[in-house]
């Protein structure tokens, strides 16, 4: 009994860990020239084109899960806007890449990483954490890491938002026995997850080396890969 009492506890911890590393390693600045993309070639007129259309797989997941999966939780309805989100903000920020429109791109992935720390909070702890207001809380420090970064210069907010559930949903699974399919399935969306963050930071190497398509559009591509599974094991469960 006391274990059981003891695992939200766990999660709190190592939260408060990630949050203190963020503040020790002080401010973190945006790159020089993150907005100078390798791949600037346009199509039929339309500026930055693979980057731009690149997003259309986000915008077809987020369709799917919202009509099809129709999830019951607060948490997964959720996730799918920010996914819909995400295709329309990245695809309105990459046709002229700018701090002002980068704030519709990084809102809405700050949204879907919150929404699924919100689902497996619920998962794991559906006594001690209110779906609603657990999905408005961590909705709002989402949002919140996005203009703090916006007004300060400093993404250290805003990267532990994508970080957080990288580290504590696996936690949390694995503290409450969760399904091995769910475990898998999140397994496979963080490795695809991490390539794509790979693939955006070697952006002009990759264009370099294979000509057809450039680390950041490959990024775009792997993160919609990773959201479609775990689209497919949202809709598993129900």
């Amino acid at each position: 009994m006391q274990l059981a009492h003891a695992r939200p506890n766990i999660a709190l911890y190592v939260a408060a860990l990630l949050a203190g590393a963020m503040l020790l390693a002080g401010p973190i600045p945006q790159p020089a020239g993150y907005h100078a993309f390798a791949d600037e070639r346009s199509l039929s007129g339309l500026a930055n084109a693979a980057d731009v259309l690149s997003n259309l797989g986000f915008l077809i997941i987020g369709l799917f899960g919202l009509l099809h999966v129709r999830p019951a939780r607060p948490a997964h309805a959720m996730f799918f806007v920010a996914i819909l989100l995400t295709g329309v903000g990245s695809s309105w920020y990459h046709l002229a890449p700018d701090d002002t429109r980068l704030i519709w791109d990084r809102l809405p992935i700050a949204l879907a990483c919150v929404s699924l720390l919100a689902a497996a909070l619920d998962d794991a702890f559906p006594t001690r954490f209110a779906p609603l207001p657990t999905l408005a809380a961590l909705c709002g420090l989402g949002a919140a890491s996005v203009f703090w970064w916006s007004a300060s210069g400093n993404l250290g907010p805003y990267l532990l938002i994508q970080l957080a559930p990288l580290v504590l949903v696996p936690l949390l699974q694995w503290q409450t026995g969760a399904a091995p399919a769910q475990r898998r399935a999140f397994g496979v969306a963080i490795g695809l997850y991490v390539l794509a963050k790979l693939c955006e930071l070697a952006d002009g190497a990759i264009l370099s080396a294979i000509h057809a398509v450039s680390g950041h559009t490959l990024k775009h591509l792997l993160a919609a890969l990773a959201a479609l599974v775990l689209t497919r094991m949202i809709a598993a469960r129900r």
